[in-house]
C-alpha cells in the first residue's frame, strides 16, 4: 500500500478517535449531570473526565465544560492540583452517608447488599479524605514553599 493510499485510513482513524473522545465526554457530562441530582453519585469526577476527553477532541466542548457555573471552577482547581475545599469535602461525605443510610434502611432485609453499600461508602470516604487534596492545605503548602 502506497503512502497516498494510507492517508485516507489515517484520516478515518483520526476522525473515529475524535468521535469516540467526544462521545465519551458527552457520556461523562450526562453522568455528571445525573450526579448533581442523585445523592451518592459523584459529579465532579465525571466532569473532570469530560474535560479530559474534550481536551483530546474538541476545544469548543472543553471550553464549554470549563465555563459551566459551579462545575468549571472545580475542574480548573482539580487540574491545577488544588483539590476540594474542606467544606465541600465535608458536604460530599455528609450527602454520601445520608444516601448510604437511606439505602441501608430501604434494603435492611438484604444484609449482603447493605454490607456492600457500607463498604463502598467507606472506600468513597477514604478516597475523599486521603486521595483528594484539601484546597486550603495545598494553598498553605504552596505559600510556604514559594510556588
Amino acid at each position: 500500500m502506497s503512502r497516498r493510499q494510507r492517508r485516507p485510513l489515517r484520516s478515518l482513524w483520526s476522525g473515529l478517535g475524535r468521535a469516540a473522545w467526544i462521545s465519551a465526554g458527552l457520556l461523562a457530562v450526562a453522568l455528571g449531570g445525573l450526579g448533581v441530582i442523585v445523592p451518592g453519585l459523584p459529579s465532579t469526577v465525571f466532569f473532570l473526565a469530560a474535560a479530559w476527553c474534550f481536551a483530546r477532541s474538541s476545544e469548543r466542548l472543553e471550553r464549554w465544560v470549563l465555563g459551566l457555573p459551579g462545575v468549571g471552577p472545580m475542574v480548573r482547581d482539580a487540574r491545577a492540583g488544588l483539590g476540594m475545599p474542606r467544606r465541600t469535602k465535608a458536604s460530599a461525605i455528609t450527602i454520601m452517608w445520608t444516601a448510604i443510610v437511606v439505602s441501608a434502611v430501604i434494603a435492611r432485609d438484604r444484609t449482603a447488599l447493605v454490607a456492600v453499600v457500607v463498604v463502598l461508602g467507606l472506600v468513597g470516604t477514604a478516597c475523599i479524605l486521603f486521595a483528594v487534596p484539601t484546597r486550603e492545605r495545598v494553598l498553605e503548602q504552596r505559600a510556604t514553599s514559594g510556588h
